[in-house]
């Protein structure tokens, strides 16, 4: 296959550095990043700790970087939104942060909801299904997006339980490592089936080592794994149990294939590289920067 050529930007999640949000941004704009992401869940991004002056600060302090918002990320952890005793905080906390968002130049907030089930009939596909639709509708008539993340169940799933929502409020942050580390879907065929849904990408790789239950990574409400964590994924992606988060084009991505179907798709939105793992995550995100470059015109 020839190589893709992309006019796709690149971003960065700050967080991934390690070293909290101001200095993280300019750790990007040193890499070479033209956006960032950043979590706006609970600390100095958390939409109750941000005032009307401070909100009009940090933007002014990303745009003097020269950087522009990629999206939020909105994950609460936990059971996403299968717990029916949760659900209210949690779409409430959801919305202030798709509003943040929007205050902040970006359409875009990304998250997890939780594992959808394979039983249309099941309470918490219900349960799910009623949180969603209601998230969908606001992030719309806002002209915004709620994106849920690829990973936890395979892409033909996900878009029949997106296809049920009514509106496209709820959309999808395409990210290929998760898909070929937990489920084995393919990326690349998982963009065609999920093409009128992507808003946002994680540029990220990994390998799949032995089959495991996405239920034992992602966690689900009744059953006996631990909830969703991103430090305990981030874990487990490291010490290689199961499968293991690696470089940009070390694993098993079909970079070129992966690229190529966005371009086919006519996806023009971002880049966004996720460290999740590693010692030296700066060094790893620089090194990520350089690879996306290469399929720069």
């Amino acid at each position: 296959m020839a190589t893709p050529v992309i006019s796709n930007k690149i971003g960065v999640i700050v967080d991934s550095f390690q070293v909290g949000v101001k200095e993280g941004l300019r750790k990007a704009k040193e890499a070479g990043a033209d956006g960032v992401q950043i979590y706006a869940v609970q600390g100095e991004f958390d939409p109750a700790n941000l005032s009307p002056a401070a909100r009009r600060e940090w933007k002014e302090y990303i745009a003097s970087l020269g950087l522009e918002i990629s999206a939020l990320v909105g994950d609460l952890g936990g059971h996403g939104f299968q717990d029916p005793a949760q659900n209210r905080a949690k779409i409430d906390k959801s919305k202030r942060i798709m509003e943040l968002a929007k205050e902040l130049g970006t359409d875009i907030v990304t998250t997890h909801i939780g594992i959808v089930p394979p039983n249309k009939d099941s309470q918490i596909y219900e349960t799910m299904h009623t949180a969603c639709e209601e998230l969908s509708r606001y992030a719309h008539e806002m002209n915004a997006y709620f994106a849920i993340e690829t990973g936890p169940e395979t892409a033909t799933h996900l878009k029949m339980f997106l296809d049920g929502l009514g509106s496209k409020g709820v959309s999808v942050n395409f990210d290929p490592a998760n898909m070929v580390m937990v489920t084995g879907d393919d990326p690349v065929q998982g963009v065609h089936t999920l093409k009128d849904y992507i808003v946002h990408t994680h540029a990220k790789d990994g390998v799949k080592l032995t089959n495991i239950d996405p239920r034992d990574v992602y966690g689900e409400y009744g059953y006996e794994a631990p909830e969703l964590d991103h430090e305990k994924i981030a874990e487990m992606a490291e010490s290689g149990s199961a499968f293991r988060e690696v470089p940009l084009g070390a694993g098993s991505v079909n970079w070129n294939g992966y690229l190529q179907a966005l371009n086919d798709i006519g996806y023009q939105g971002y880049l966004t590289i996720e460290r999740e793992v590693g010692s030296n995550p700066e060094a790893d995100i620089r090194l990520a920067v350089e690879f996306l470059k290469r399929f720069r015109a």
